[in-house]
């Protein structure tokens, strides 16, 4: 089966070649947000206990900075807010992890 252009941009409502890239865009970054949950449950699968790896925090910080440039493109408040106090929270873990590690490796 195969789907005109015309009804592509009709299902993503877009009128042309760069707001579709946009919304492929902001589909990847809300792809790889996601992808942060699945990450997270498969290593607390392994380990048999609630982990949250590294992995999810890069996962939700470059998910986060994606998906808040779509919203500042679409002008959205509501996202913008969201996102930008998502992205300072997962840069802040990041600091910490790392920062922790530092520590450790003092000692």
């Amino acid at each position: 089966m195969q789907i005109g252009m015309s009804h592509l941009f009709s299902i993503l409502d877009v009128d042309n070649w760069m707001e579709f890239w946009w919304v492929a865009f902001g589909l990847g970054g809300q792809l790889m947000f996601s992808f942060r949950f699945i990450v997270q449950w498969v290593v607390s699968e392994r380990e048999g206990r609630s982990i949250i790896p590294l992995a999810f925090w890069y996962f939700s910080i470059a998910g986060g900075i994606i998906l808040l440039s779509y919203a500042i493109y679409r002008q959205d408040p509501v996202f913008i807010l969201g996102q930008s106090l998502g992205v300072f929270v997962y840069s802040r873990n990041i600091w910490l992890i790392f920062r922790e590690k530092r520590r450790k490796s003092r000692s």
